[in-house]
């Protein structure tokens, strides 16, 4: 049993990190934030205007991609598709309480439904970016690694985020800030340069964290592979 604890808690560390992190988004990603920058960009111009998940849903990219390195491509598409299905249970829950009757010294049902509510076509876009981007992360990261014999976990780390993140950014800001908007009459869709806007700077944030967290990565792995001698010490696909 004692042999077995590290692995466990890695296991759980990451998954809960990952769960986290993903149901951080999903709440949060209504309120979009601008960031001045020194340099003046195309189409952004001086200014990244974002989606506030940006960097709660970097996270999880993270968290996948050491887990799929530790624990295998089967292990990590579980924890990917059941995470799916508890966005699921989030959007429930969220508007089970917002329909739920409210007590005389509640705060304001409308401002609490104006608040959590502008979360439903945000979870909603998410859960269709989420579904194709965590799986193709997965599947990519595991392409690299049979493609260089198990080296260069930087590589596979790197190039499968940056085109997840890419797929992700597109499906989750056209459908979560401009279609499901004008189709469900949830919110009031941005004007399409803003969309642009939301859609560069998002990525250009992902993408600056899939760079700066591949020694984060490294670290990672190779503290749990040192701590849990059932783990392969090497780049080998675990079985």
């Amino acid at each position: 049993m004692s042999e077995r604890t590290p692995l466990a808690a890695a296991q759980v560390a990451l998954i809960a990190l990952f769960v986290t992190a993903l149901v951080t988004a999903q709440v949060t990603a209504a309120k979009i934030l601008a960031f001045s920058i020194p340099v003046s960009l195309p189409v952004t111009g001086a200014t990244l205007i974002l989606p506030g998940a940006a960097l709660a849903y970097a996270l999880t990219f993270f968290a996948s991609d050491c887990y799929a390195e530790l624990y295998g491509k089967r292990a990590a598409q579980v924890m990917v598709n059941v995470a799916f299905l508890m966005n699921g249970v989030l959007l429930v829950l969220i508007w089970s309480t917002i329909l739920a009757p409210a007590a005389a010294t509640s705060i304001d049902p409308t401002q609490f439904r104006q608040v959590l509510g502008a979360s439903t076509n945000i979870v909603i876009a998410s859960l269709a970016a989420y579904l194709v981007s965590q799986n193709w992360d997965v599947i990519v990261f595991h392409r690299l690694r049979e493609a260089t014999d198990g080296d260069a976990l930087w590589l596979r780390n790197v190039a499968s985020t940056a085109s997840s993140q890419l797929i992700d950014t597109l499906i989750f800001v056209t459908l979560g800030f401009l279609v499901i908007p004008e189709l469900l009459g949830v919110g009031v869709a941005p004007p399409l340069p803003v969309i642009a806007s939301l859609i560069v700077g998002q990525y250009l944030l992902k993408l600056l964290i899939a760079l700066v967290d591949t020694p984060f990565v490294y670290a990672v792995v190779g503290f749990v592979r040192s701590r849990d001698a059932t783990i392969p010490t090497t780049e080998r696909e675990p079985q």
